[in-house]
């Protein structure tokens, strides 16, 4: 950048003349994860808080019985950070103690102080997954051991997720919208080196999950043990109703894949107690390369044998394609009821696919039964029948509407022919 030729030289401030902000160190954070992470002293219950800290390794180091206990990190991590926590609500200064623990965890250079301030502020159930993959220099992992290891962890959560929502050895695009949308109050904390990775399912809304994530994994861990034991494949045919099914065995998989053995732990969240069915305390689920070729065959025994189903599903048109001006052809429906998946393809006649043509353009969706086939990630709708228009409101008619007038290109191509791009896009 050139300063004009007319401008004064002595008109530019010199770089190490100018004014910079003044330094404030009690502006900066008071340590390395403070976060936004605020537990209430008021209405933090002081057992919880020495339950977490002995599950995350912290040591209890005496106090004065009956009023407080001191806490001080697992090695190496200790630093001098020491905690005294009270032992009841009853403790006069129980909340000046609290607040006093809550900031020495905020400055803490224990990897577990974060993990135990979230696990206050927000009461979850912790799963944790840890693979044992060789450490880069310093700790470090490569970028794909990271992402793998996030990956699995969230397909498995995805499968917990699938099977609150019913039981099936495969779901394909059924129930993943909505599977998908009861993550999203899970919390992640961090992942030093890609070898462990810890998830929050707070109690109000993700507990459903870990439970069920819980059941299925041992069932997986029975059923490969039998396998590995006997050769048969039957036990993975009961485990389907423990929650198992080829999205988790994918994700075991995935998890498992390009280690030396993973495992998966979790614990319930200290004030919320312990889910009906389940142990205080569950053993780690541990698998190894050894578990792989039974994982993968089930898998493939899943999806060879999950059924058709008949359904009778309610959509708006969306997308329309055939060969040429007349014959048969092919409608992309939004479902709107009748079956948990966002979209479906459906095959029609000639006639079905004028039906379907002339609700679109007045703004009304379709009705149309047939089987909703596993082939393809119940994506495909076979042997339809039945094409009627469906009357809906107003408001729903005129938003139908909106979207016909935004996608013209589509069904002007449902009158051009041509080929569909998207014919190989729904597969698996």
């Amino acid at each position: 950048m050139h300063r004009p030729s007319d401008e004064p030289a002595d008109e530019v401030t010199p770089w190490a003349a100018r004014p910079r902000p003044a330094h404030d160190p009690a502006a900066e954070p008071p340590g390395p994860w403070t976060g936004g992470l605020a537990p209430d002293p008021a209405r933090t219950d002081p057992a919880v808080l020495g339950a977490l800290l002995a599950r995350h390794g912290w040591r209890r180091r005496g106090g004065a019985p009956g009023r407080y206990t001191r806490w001080t990190p697992p090695a190496p991590a200790g630093g001098g950070t020491s905690l005294l926590v009270p032992e009841s609500r009853a403790f006069p200064d129980c909340d000046d103690l609290l607040a006093e623990a809550f900031t020495a965890l905020a400055r803490s250079a224990a990897p577990s102080a974060r993990e135990i301030l979230v696990g206050l502020t927000v009461p979850s159930d912790e799963i944790r997954w840890w693979r044992d993959v060789p450490q880069g220099p310093s700790g470090a992992a490569a970028w794909t051991v990271q992402e793998q290891l996030r990956t699995a962890a969230r397909q498995l959560l995805l499968a917990g997720a699938l099977a609150v929502r019913s039981r099936a050895g495969y779901y394909g695009a059924r129930h993943r919208s909505q599977a998908q949308a009861s993550l999203e109050g899970i919390l992640v904390g961090p992942a030093p080196g890609g070898r462990e990775l810890t998830a929050f399912a707070p109690v109000t809304d993700g507990r459903a999950v870990a439970v069920r994530l819980h059941h299925a994994l041992y069932a997986t861990r029975e059923a490969v043990d039998y396998q590995r034991a006997t050769g048969g494949m039957e036990a993975f045919d009961t485990a389907v109703q423990a929650g198992v099914s080829r999205e988790l065995t994918d994700a075991v998989v995935a998890l498992v894949r390009g280690t030396e053995g993973a495992r998966i732990t979790l614990a319930w969240a200290p004030g919320a107690g312990v889910p009906d069915g389940c142990v205080p305390r569950p053993e780690p689920v541990e698998f190894s390369p050894g578990d792989l070729p039974a994982l993968r065959e089930a898998g493939r025994r899943y999806l060879r044998d999950e059924p058709s189903m008949p359904v009778r599903i309610t959509g708006a048109v969306i997308r329309m394609r055939r060969a040429g001006p007349r014959g048969t052809g092919s409608v992309r429906l939004r479902v709107l009821a009748g079956a948990e998946i966002p979209h479906v393809r459906v095959a029609l006649d000639e006639e079905a696919y004028r039906i379907a043509g002339h609700a679109h353009l007045v703004g009304l969706p379709i009705r149309v039964v047939g089987r909703l086939e596993s082939r393809g990630g119940f994506r495909r709708l076979s042997d339809a029948s039945g094409v009627v228009p469906v009357q809906v409101d107003e408001a729903e008619r005129d938003r139908l509407m909106k979207s016909l007038q935004e996608n013209l290109d589509f069904f002007e191509e449902a009158c051009g022919g041509g080929p569909d791009p998207e014919a190989g896009a729904e597969t698996v």
